[in-house]
């Protein structure tokens, strides 16, 4: 206490005191001086005020980070930091209010608790002095931390006035400043702490603490920047607190306290005025641009919390289930991000239903994924959401673990620390290279790639040895996705489109197609005599559904009859349907071209760089080399000839149809039997663990 005395209390004292003198009065000092501590700390709540609106600005922004790069917690956070070190906005500042607001308080605490100290400035002997006398009459040795208001009781009670009269060192002004000086303000003892077991006016001050407390997070509510983004339910929840932790507060601490945080609240109400007023937050942020908050329900915020904690059930029922075979029972996990992943998977696992007995253990992160709906008793499916994720990989028991997902151990899947033996196997989504679309150390802790071909072994190898890496097993495999959308493209009845279909299919990376330029390039195709067909990527709509809806609404008065959106993606038939399609950097071009045959234009956005050291490996990323051999690349800048280029490629199609498949022939392995090289390359492996383990035992 007694270093908040000196750091705390002596300059609040001071200031306090500066109250006293001006006012004459113990109540109405606390009141100015919480008055001039919001003046004092008012250019700090400006700075906040200015904060808070840049943050408010950002949020669009902020948001679409967190969507894009949705589950990648440090990529969302060096993002989100970037984005505040342009804008000069400290995530920091919005604190220092509530962190000031604490010195203020211990600071005032001690200057009621000492106002002979702080108010009426008596040296520390007479102090000292009059504390041993006080003690002496009330027969208390130790008058603890009430002490000098001890001192002000006894000095001013009649009884004992006469003990005070003589005593030695004492002079007569000390004890006629004591006797002038008053704790009470409006009936109101101020040193004393409010309690239920004295019914005394002191209770009002936790009542009042509340109300004002309510008061202010009511204005708040509607008035301050921030917390006018807070949703309904946050915003009563934080407006509960606050006038809980008021009422508590004033029970526990000076009634002269509780004065200032009444006062403090009421003031904070008439600053939030005067800021608005100086830093207009409508001046600064066009709300009539800012999407609208979705608004549920109860019934469908009933259904969704309910939907929650039967996931959260289940979650803990499927965790428990996993672990409770006994070790040696779980030979083959198969883990998926969300549903959708299987198709990466089928052909290998329907080669191992086919030729073994193994049951296979499949782990989702996503509680609707299509596998709970298949029946086979020999695909065992799990829930386990991304937040149990980490505890549970860590705890593996499995003899091998099959994923699409990369960057093992980089974040929150991890190697299993159970078993230092599990085989890691790691299958290839998309058939392109390794090194720029992948960030650096991707595939480091895998123990064996499934490749798409053999041109991925010169990338892995070269890294391997640029990074020091021990040597993974490399199997060319092939790429089972492209042989299914082959056997769909061959079942499908060919009809020729009168009008040539051109299928726009933009990835959902930034500056992808539809943020930068859909407006200029269906200008420079529509009434050309091609049926446009816009297929967003499924993220791009999952996460920026505003933005697909803001496209779509501005095209909605088109009436050439030559352009389409199309939204449901249930079906490839469209991609498989089309004459060309149009990309920037998404996979789904070379899926189209390598399938059908037919050349794609790549519109030159920024890449997907996500491994900046991608140029230390000699290989040229396919994603590079081979836009200008499956089809044409054209700068954003350039698209108003777009219409004619796409004319020269279809008139050029059986050269490309050549081109293409000999292209598929040189890049993908194996092709049409991707599903056999990697189903007996798991059952061969899942065969030697198990003889090894009847060596051993």
């Amino acid at each position: 206490m007694n270093i908040i005395d000196t750091v705390l209390g002596t300059p609040l004292g001071y200031l306090m005191y500066i109250c006293y003198i001006l006012v004459n009065d113990y109540g109405l000092a606390i009141i100015l001086f919480t008055l001039l501590s919001k003046i004092i700390l008012f250019p700090i709540s400006l700075s906040v005020q200015k904060n808070s609106i840049k943050l408010v600005k950002l949020k669009p922004e902020l948001d679409e980070i967190k969507l894009r790069y949705d589950g990648d917690k440090e990529k969302i956070a060096d993002e989100q930091l970037k984005v505040y070190e342009r804008e000069k906005y400290s995530p920091a500042l919005g604190c220092l209010p509530m962190l000031l607001q604490i010195p203020l308080v211990l600071g005032l605490i001690s200057v009621i608790y000492n106002p002979i100290t702080h108010l009426l400035h008596i040296d520390k002997a007479s102090i000292a002095a009059l504390a041993l006398k006080t003690g002496e009459i009330l027969g208390i040795p130790e008058l603890g931390a009430a002490a000098q208001i001890r001192i002000i009781e006894a000095v001013n009670n009649p009884v004992y006035k006469a003990h005070f009269a003589d005593l030695s060192g004492i002079g007569a002004d000390v004890i006629s400043k004591i006797q002038g000086f008053r704790i009470d303000f409006l009936g109101l003892h101020l040193s004393a702490t409010p309690s239920f077991s004295d019914f005394s006016l002191l209770l009002l001050v936790p009542v009042f603490a509340g109300l004002s407390a309510l008061a202010l997070c009511i204005f708040q509510n509607k008035a301050n920047v921030l917390q006018r983004e807070q949703s309904k339910a946050s915003q009563w929840g934080m407006t509960a607190f606050m006038v809980a932790f008021s009422l508590y507060f004033a029970f526990i601490v000076p009634a002269g306290v509780g004065l200032y945080w009444i006062f403090s609240n009421i003031f904070a109400i008439v600053q939030l005025i005067l800021l608005n007023k100086i830093y207009d937050p409508n001046k600064y942020i066009d709300y009539s641009k800012r999407p609208a908050k979705p608004v549920l329900s109860k019934e469908e915020i009933a259904a969704q919390k309910a939907k929650k904690k039967a996931d959260r059930e289940r979650e803990k029922a499927d965790y428990k289930r996993f672990y409770s075979y006994q070790e040696g029972e779980k030979q083959l996990v198969f883990y998926s991000e969300k549903s959708g992943f299987y198709k990466y998977y089928e052909n290998i696992i329907d080669y191992i239903l086919k030729n073994s007995d193994i049951v296979i253990h499949y782990v989702t992160s996503d509680p609707d994924d299509a596998i709970f709906q298949r029946n086979d008793p020999r695909i065992i499916p799990y829930y386990i959401s991304d937040r149990s994720l980490m505890s549970f990989m860590m705890k593996m028991d499995a003899d091998m673990v099959v994923m699409t997902m990369p960057d093992l151990q980089q974040f929150h899947i991890k190697r299993s620390l159970v078993r230092k033996d599990i085989e890691y196997v790691y299958v290839f989504h998309y058939p392109l290279s390794t090194h720029m679309v992948l960030r650096k150390g991707a595939l480091d802790y895998y123990d064996t790639i499934f490749c798409i071909g053999e041109f991925q072994f010169e990338e892995i190898r070269q890294t391997e040895k640029l990074y020091g890496l021990p040597e993974k097993r490399l199997i060319a495999c092939g790429y089972g996705q492209l042989e299914k959308l082959y056997d769909s493209y061959s079942k499908m009845q060919k009809v020729e489109n009168k009008q040539k279909k051109i299928l726009i299919a933009p990835s959902w990376q930034p500056d992808n197609i539809l943020d930068s330029c859909i407006d200029k390039l269906l200008s420079a195709l529509l009434g050309k005599g091609f049926h446009i067909v816009v297929r967003p990527h499924p993220e791009y709509v999952k996460r920026f559904g505003a933005r697909m809806d803001a496209i779509v609404q501005r095209f909605s008065d088109y009436e050439g009859g030559d352009l389409e959106f199309e939204l449901d993606f249930s079906s490839n038939d469209s991609i498989l349907s089309s004459d060309v399609v149009i990309t920037d950097w998404s996979g789904t071009a070379y899926e189209f071209s390598f399938v059908t045959k037919k050349p794609s234009v790549f519109i030159n956005t920024p890449p997907k760089i996500n491994n900046p050291e991608y140029d230390k490996i000699s290989v040229k990323p396919l994603e590079i080399t081979l836009r200008d051999k499956i089809g044409i690349q054209v700068e954003p800048e350039h698209l108003e000839n777009v219409a004619e280029e796409i004319n020269k490629l279809l008139n050029s199609a059986d050269e490309y149809r050549e081109n293409i498949t000999a292209i598929v022939d040189k890049y993908i392995a194996n092709f049409g039997r991707s599903g056999e090289i990697g189903g007996r390359y798991i059952i061969d492996r899942l065969n030697e663990f198990e003889a090894k383990k009847r060596n051993e035992g």
